[in-house]
């Protein structure tokens, strides 16, 4: 089964112009959400310009706010998704500008996390607390969007590169040579930018490894060849342990550093020809074609884990995977999650009781 953000995905990675970017998003954030309204926000210097709009009734198209007058504004200088059930009971809400409005409750996150650019709203006509799996649907919306944005700057100032050239060259007929391999100079980068933008929105800007969208794409694809042969594969499920103490207690930059050390081990530990991604949060998945037997794959995950410069410790969960087997992959990441889960239990109530959090 497609994830339903893959096709904005594609339509996103063949936008060439701010305008159809917008259109995009607008329309898949109301989608994906189940929302009544959504919103396209740009930041202009200190100032949240609402670009686009998608909604049941006007909302604030073309006005410009205070960045710190309004709950975009909140999500970008706070670099994180902001989730209100009611913007009556909440201070980060300009409730006067609201009240001609049919909002109710919100959801905001911002378009490139580490340095927001713009953030993507949804809002409903009634109070409800949106879920947390929407959240995440949306976030990741939002940092496809920042891809295909740089992706239409990137365009942009190549196309002005190519039209300025291809006017200076073209004043001068003895220069016509140059002019063409010029354009096939142009075109090649052109091709790169574009073959890096479609690598990009498969990649975890964290640990470099494949997002959640790269692992769907990756793994149904490394699934295929070992289904024809009648050959079984594993699918693990890794869990990095401590990952909330680490941001409680020493901030979320050691938490980075944490989730980092594990997937360069999780990765370091498995074959090329296997599938390695970050699923979430604290959560890493790898599918291995031609494997029937998870129980090496998984010692030489828990022997690099162990013997890094700084050991990470981490809990495995295993199911392999019959080439009969027609389940979905998310219906394996799942039996492979409660697998770990499992092992996480059983760990528990072995462990001395002065051991035992």
């Amino acid at each position: 089964m497609t994830h339903p953000l893959v096709p904005v995905i594609q339509d996103l990675s063949r936008a060439r112009d701010l305008p159809t970017v917008q259109a995009i998003v607008r329309r898949a954030a109301r989608e994906l959400s189940g929302a009544d309204g959504a919103t396209f926000v740009l930041r202009d210097g200190d100032k949240c310009f609402y670009a686009d709009e998608d909604a049941i009734a006007p909302l604030w198209k073309g006005q410009r706010f205070p960045l710190e007058a309004c709950v975009s504004g909140w999500a970008m200088t706070h670099r994180q998704p902001v989730v209100i059930g009611d913007i009556y009971a909440d201070d980060r809400v300009p409730a006067e500008a609201y009240r001609p409005t049919f909002v109710k409750s919100l959801v905001m996150v911002p378009i490139r996390s580490d340095d927001p650019i713009g953030a993507i709203g949804t809002y409903w006509a009634r109070k409800r607390l949106a879920a947390a799996e929407k959240v995440e649907v949306l976030q990741a919306l939002a940092d496809s969007t920042a891809i295909a944005m740089e992706h239409v700057r990137i365009l942009s100032e190549l196309e002005r590169l190519v039209t300025d050239r291809t006017g200076q060259l073209l004043a001068r007929t003895e220069e016509a040579e140059q002019l063409t391999e010029l354009l096939r100079s142009e075109v090649a980068e052109r091709t790169r930018a574009e073959e890096e933008v479609r690598r990009l929105s498969l990649t975890d800007e964290l640990t470099g490894l494949l997002n959640r969208r790269g692992l769907l794409v990756h793994a149904e694809r490394a699934r295929k060849l070992p289904q024809r042969r009648g050959v079984a594969c594993v699918l693990l499920f890794v869990d990095v342990d401590g990952l909330k103490a680490v941001n409680d207690g020493l901030g979320h930059d050691a938490g980075d550093r944490l989730l980092r050390r594990a997937a360069a081990a999780i990765d370091g530990a498995l074959r090329e020809v296997d599938v390695v991604g970050r699923w979430g949060g604290d959560e890493f998945v790898a599918f291995l074609p031609d494997t029937d037997d998870p129980t090496e794959p998984v010692a030489r995950i828990r022997h690099a884990a162990a013997t890094a410069d700084v050991p990470v410790q981490l809990s495995v969960g295993a199911s392999v995977v019959d080439p009969a087997d027609g389940r979905s992959f998310e219906r394996l990441v799942i039996e492979a999650d409660e697998a770990m889960y499992q092992q996480k239990r059983a760990r528990r109530l072995t462990a001395p009781a002065s051991s035992v959090a």
